[in-house]
């Protein structure tokens, strides 16, 4: 319950900083795409997350959509290790120019998203 509730916490936290400074999260991107610890960080903290979405996706309004969320982070995970270290930080570095015009928008679907992490898993329990 707490793992997705954090998650939920974090995104929307995460999002704000989308929203309020899209620029500084393009920046953001390409420095920590440089860091060493950079691919590991990303394939790591993606297949725990999954993990913990399967593990967990019975305390949640919608246990099966949840399912299907771990599922594709562990996939992602997977294919982040599948392409390597090199093009991932390629990448990063392309989609964080790419899409620094639509950051704003994502984040405001990030918000809302992470808004509703947080609902599925509390309105269960709310009684």
């Amino acid at each position: 319950m707490l793992f997705i509730v954090a998650i939920g916490i974090l995104t929307v936290c995460l999002s704000c900083i989308m929203i309020v400074r899209p620029n500084a999260w393009s920046a953001g991107i390409i420095t920590f795409s440089q860091k060493s610890y950079f691919h590991w960080f990303e394939v790591c903290s993606r297949a725990i997350a999954g993990v913990g979405f399967v593990v967990t996706r019975n305390v949640t309004l919608y246990p099966t959509f949840v399912l299907y969320m771990g599922v594709l982070l562990i996939s992602v995970s997977i294919g982040l290790l599948l392409i390597g270290e090199a093009r991932h930080r390629q990448f990063a570095i392309w989609s964080a120019d790419l899409f620094k015009s639509v950051f704003r928008p994502c984040g405001v679907a990030s918000l809302v998203f992470g808004l509703w992490l947080i609902y599925i898993v509390v309105a269960p329990h709310a009684n």
